[in-house]
């Protein structure tokens, strides 16, 4: 650095400016040639200069900033001939990097960079000090000797010092802000002050969001499937753009396993593959065998994959991939507690006016009941509709056609090819009302293979060809009425619609995608209720009900109830005992209330139109915050209907966290089955059996992270057995990165 450089940028304080004037002529030439560099920022309250050693002096707050460096120092000598800048007094140096280094004194280079530093402390980007007897940087890396680094406080609430919780000690650490690391020789980890762990070598990330290959936090687990468990991932940072980890875990009961997560930033987007390797035996047991099978020394694996490629405005690929090689792997070692894996790819092309979709669809089922034969394949599921974007005869207009083809290995086989249109205006009278008229019109083309092989009779087709033509129109009417009421606003609003569509529209048309059907508050509206395209309810029908809705400053309360009646002979078109298959539907209705940010209810209910027996009670509370909560939930299907997928149940479920002091915390969660034998007669089920428990503490401070989990698992199946589980892990901060 010059003379010219220590004033550049000349925006001085007053007393700054004051000696500036007084100095001798040759200072007064430097600083005007200073003025002309504008490579540097200087500020002091004072500047002298001695003509005979060309040494230039800077003293009271002295601020100096070059090439993304800047010192600010009590007083700074400069020594032109040397280039050698000393700076003493609160002297402080931040790196384009934003680290900062606090001296007594230092010796710089004339780039701010490079140099010789004593009593030195280093506060890096992502929290963490550096502190060391003395040190030196060369092209800006750091050398020190008997460095100490901490993340952790090391001052109290009252400002006393402290023994920070954690902290590496090293004869000799190293940092590089370039390769944004930090490395340690001969380093040990010193825990409330007790060496606990000697580190020949060591490095780790100097920021938060800083990438870097290395070891990530390790996790410990006990369990009976598989014994004493320790999992330590390892990170590469292959590319900016590019990822691996690699996550080896040692079992004391069974084979050693490897996980695998590889992902990648495209042009296009995100992509994620990845799965978990092993050898170990597998019991298999067939539903009509007389005794499991254990196959030794199978090997096991798991595969998973997504991705989300945006190729341009309008094109987009989203595909997420699950496969596992048998039933009880994931459960086994703890990856997942699903029963039924699924699989998509999927292609979109959406503007405007216009949607296009094609996708296909797999299954896996891990269940022990599970045929995979009759799992159904839908490949391709094509779906398209286009809606102008101007009004036709004042209301939106919507034109649409879709396809999908469904095949088993062992079962019916299927193939819908549907077009329709459906146009929808809404006006508002003159007395307030919201009046919405609806009219369709559909064609559907069916073909069926194999319908004897149908896992159940009520949705089966018939082989062959199938048509039909769905006309259907609606009219429907809301007035709602508002007002203030109990210190708020209140919104009473009566809804009634018409509808109309013709009967017996289902003979031998099999049902693929309308099973999942319970009437609710959601549906109830629907000109077809039951979901899908497969399962038509006609006939002529009035469905009316009632929304109700109060706001106040802090609360809101919502309620809605509906009920249809039909015009003509009910048609049996779903199981009885859904909802919908009498002159007059079920009841079913919603309720929601919040107060303030920390209490919401949500209760949905189904009540029968002739015992005013509740048919579905779902209940759903949540209580308290971010750090403390409590998570509620009921359900319970009483609908009497004798098919596997729709058989009654009843289940509890509660999780929640309480903070108990400013560190510790304690969490926990449960699901009881309460289904008893009135709800499945021909089950095991006695009205209480747990399915799964947890429960445990954790503490989380500035720089420490601990948490000890106790979990139950009370259902087994095949190699999974239930027991008891212990899952461990410590996590230091900025370390394992």
């Amino acid at each position: 650095m010059t003379a010219t450089a220590l004033a550049s940028g000349l925006a001085f304080p007053a007393a700054a400016q004051n000696a500036v004037d007084q100095l001798t002529a040759p200072a007064e030439e430097m600083a005007d040639e200073i003025v002309d560099n504008p490579s540097v920022d200087f500020a002091a309250d004072t500047l002298g200069y001695d003509e005979a050693t060309d040494i230039v002096t800077a003293d009271g707050n002295v601020v100096v900033v070059r090439g993304g460096y800047r010192l600010n120092a009590d007083r700074v000598v400069y020594e032109r001939e040397t280039g050698l800048v000393t700076a003493s007094g609160n002297v402080n140096v931040i790196d384009p990097d934003g680290n900062e280094i606090f001296a007594t004194e230092v010796a710089l280079t004339d780039e701010l960079k490079d140099g010789a530093v004593e009593g030195f402390l280093l506060v890096l980007q992502d929290g963490g000090r550096l502190a060391a007897a003395d040190g030196t940087r060369v092209d800006g890396v750091s050398k020190l000797n008997r460095a100490v680094y901490s993340p952790c406080d090391v001052v109290d609430s009252t400002g006393c010092p402290k023994r920070p919780l954690w902290a590496l000690k090293s004869s000799r650490v190293t940092h590089d802000p370039v390769a944004g690391r930090v490395r340690y020789a001969d380093a040990r980890l010193e825990l409330f002050g007790v060496p606990v762990l000697i580190l020949p070598g060591l490095s780790h990330s100097d920021s938060s969001e800083a990438r870097a290959s290395g070891l990530l936090v390790p996790s410990a687990r006990i369990d009976r499937s598989t014994g004493v468990s320790v999992s330590q991932p390892y990170f590469i940072d292959i590319d900016d753009n590019r990822d691996l980890k690699l996550t080896p875990t040692v079992f004391t009961e069974v084979n050693p396993g490897l996980g695998i997560d590889y992902r990648q930033l495209t042009s296009d987007g995100p992509f994620q593959v990845g799965g978990f390797i092993t050898v170990s035996d597998v019991e298999e047991t067939l539903i009509a065998g007389p005794a499991p099978t254990e196959i030794e020394d199978e090997f096991r694996y798991y595969f998973f994959g997504n991705a989300d490629f945006q190729h341009s405005p309008n094109w987009r690929t989203t595909v997420g991939l699950r496969l596992t090689g048998d039933d009880t792997l994931l459960r086994r070692y703890d990856i997942s507690r699903d029963t039924s894996l699924r699989n998509f790819a999927r292609v979109e092309r959406t503007d405007l006016s216009s949607y296009l979709g094609i996708e296909g669809w797999a299954f896996q089922g891990l269940s022990l009941t599970d045929d995979q034969d009759i799992i159904p394949i839908a490949l391709p599921v094509i779906d398209f509709k286009y809606s102008p974007e101007d009004k036709v005869a004042g209301g939106r207009l919507t034109v649409n056609a879709d396809s999908a083809s469904i095949a088993r290995v062992g079962g019916q086989d299927s193939f819908r090819a549907s077009a329709g249109a459906e146009w929808q205006r809404s006006e508002v009278t003159p007395l307030g009302q919201l009046v919405t008229g609806t009219a369709m019109l559909r064609g559907d083309i069916y073909q069926v293979e194999d319908s004897e092989l149908a896992e159940f009779d009520i949705y089966a087709g018939t082989d062959g060809f199938e048509g039909r033509v769905i006309p259907a129109a609606a009219l429907d009417i809301q007035w709602p009425f508002a007002g203030p009421a109990f210190g708020g606003n209140q919104m009473v609003t009566p809804r009634v619609q018409f509808s109309y569509s013709p009967t017996g529209l289902n003979d031998d048309i099999p049902n693929e995608d309308s099973r999942a059907f319970d009437l609710e508050t959601t549906n109830v509206f629907d000109i077809s209720r039951p979901p899908g395209n497969d399962i038509w309810e006609g006939g002529g029908r009035m469905t009316y009900g009632l929304n109700y809705r109060l706001k106040g400053p802090r609360f809101l309360f919502e309620s809605e109830i509906a009920q249809s009646l039909r015009f003509d002979d009910p048609e049996l078109i779903v199981p009885d005992g859904l909802g919908i298959g009498e002159e007059f539907s079920d009841f079913v209705g919603r309720n929601t209330l919040r107060v303030g940010r920390r209490f919401d209810l949500i209760h949905r209910y189904r009540v029968d139109r002739s015992t005013f027996d509740i048919r579905r009670n779902e209940i759903d509370v949540v209580i308290g915050g971010r750090r403390d909560y409590l998570r509620v939930g009921y359900l319970r299907l009483d609908r009497n209907i004798d098919i596997d997928d729709l058989q009654d149940s009843e289940e509890f479920r509660a999780g929640g966290r309480l903070q108990l002091t400013r560190f510790w915390s304690t969490f926990g969660s449960v699901v009881v089955d309460l289904t008893d034998a009135s709800d499945d007669p021909l089950g095991i089920a006695d009205g209480f059996d747990p399915i799964r428990s947890r429960v445990g503490v954790a503490y989380e401070d500035e720089c420490f992270e601990f948490s000890f989990a106790w979990r139950r698992d009370f259902v087994s199946d095949r190699d999974f057995e239930e027991g008891n589980a212990f899952l461990f892990r410590v996590s230091l901060k900025n370390l394992g990165r």
